[in-house]
């Protein structure tokens, strides 16, 4: 009998300690075949920034209490626990080592809101275990605590993900392929979910060489963590897609090389772009690996207002005309440019209507695209 008393005194102290350290814990129990939580009681007792132990005499009454002397406004304590409804009932002393935490970082409450509405339930995860550790090698791959602010508000799992698991791993990969440090911190920032997505195989190995890019181009940094992270069957379809309208397996490829973020646009995009090149433009598709804009830019605010406007200015006979090579530059300028270009240039009543038939032209909408449902694949980003 006693054995089994001090096995259960352990578990329960074992309980207790993830209790201190996570405001959201709790265990599930089974009684007489019936599953209950249960919530233990904390002491008053906060964690010590430097060291991660235990030790002070005050603890803050409440979540509320604790978000607010971080520097949460009402608002934005209001915020946060519509985002998480569980952090409202939480244990306010393992919320405050969190945020001691994330203070240490160099995050500010500001960061905290963008955090939680883009990830809710970050603070329920378990961030303190290896935490300095974890935090020394990203201040050494970043270079700096500020870039490392900058990628952790972007994406806050790096406070999670397993550093010999997960993070390493992944980092090492890249320099392998001929990706630095230097160059790879940017693609952190750019593509969150880098490091959780990544995978090589032959097939997408081949894919790389296949875009003809050197390891010394700036482009190749582009073009291998492009193709780590994507799927190889999205690569197949958006590589087939291109051949549909006449380019050949190894031209689509060396025109990925070019443009590597032509990997990130959907089918349907490239679809619409090409077909609006074809069709209105009257060009050949093969003019998009000169001028790869045209699959880049929105056809609904740039590319058809703009062909409209220009048609008109042909037909009131005005100066300048949009045609020939002046197209090509005229479509891919700022629209202030734009405007001053081909618009304001007019007389005043002139440039009046122009710029009321551009406008209204950008406001015309996609046929059904208030009826057009979202549908997500992967994560969001």
């Amino acid at each position: 009998m006693r054995p089994k008393f001090h096995s259960l005194i352990s578990i329960v102290v074992s309980v207790h300690q993830q209790a201190l350290l996570n405001p959201l814990f709790s265990i599930p129990c089974l009684s007489n075949h019936r599953s209950f939580s249960t919530a233990l009681p904390v002491a008053t007792t906060l964690i010590n920034k430097n060291d991660g132990e235990i030790g002070g005499n005050h603890h803050p009454n409440d979540s509320t209490e604790v978000l607010m002397k971080w520097g949460c406004t009402q608002n934005d304590v209001s915020m946060i626990f519509k985002r998480l409804p569980s952090l409202r009932n939480s244990n306010p002393v393992g919320l405050n080592s969190k945020l001691t935490i994330l203070g240490e970082v160099g995050l500010d409450s500001s960061d905290l809101i963008r955090i939680v509405n883009c990830r809710p339930r970050f603070l329920s995860c378990c961030i303190h275990q290896s935490f300095k550790e974890r935090l020394g090698y990203l201040v050494e791959l970043f270079g700096s605590r500020e870039i490392l602010r900058k990628a952790i508000v972007r994406n806050p799992s790096l406070l999670v993900y397993d550093l010999h698991t997960k993070t390493k791993p992944a980092i090492e990969l890249y320099e392998k392929l001929g990706v630095g440090k230097k160059d790879l911190v940017p693609m952190l920032i750019s593509y969150p979910t880098l490091i959780p997505r990544t995978v090589f195989n032959e097939e997408k190995m081949a894919y790389i060489r296949k875009t003809g890019v050197s390891k010394d181009s700036k482009m190749f940094k582009y073009v291998v963590c492009i193709i780590g992270i994507s799927r190889v069957e999205t690569i197949r379809e958006k590589v087939a897609n291109f051949e549909k309208f006449g380019f050949q397996d190894d031209e689509v490829l060396q025109f990925f090389g070019r443009s590597p973020l032509l990997l990130t646009l959907s089918v349907e995009k490239v679809q619409r772009n090409m077909t609006f090149v074809l069709g209105t433009l009257k060009l050949s598709a093969k003019v998009t690996l000169n001028y790869p804009f045209l699959l880049y830019s929105n056809l609904e605010t740039v590319l058809k207002p703009r062909v409209l406007l220009a048609e008109k200015i042909k037909d009131m006979g005005l100066e300048p005309q949009i045609k020939g090579p002046a197209l090509m530059r005229a479509l891919r300028m700022k629209d202030d440019r734009f405007a001053r270009a081909f618009i304001f240039c007019q007389p005043e009543d002139v440039a009046k209507d122009l710029m009321e038939y551009y406008t209204n032209a950008k406001r015309v909408k996609r046929l059904a695209e208030s009826s057009k449902k979202s549908c997500f694949r992967g994560f969001p980003f």
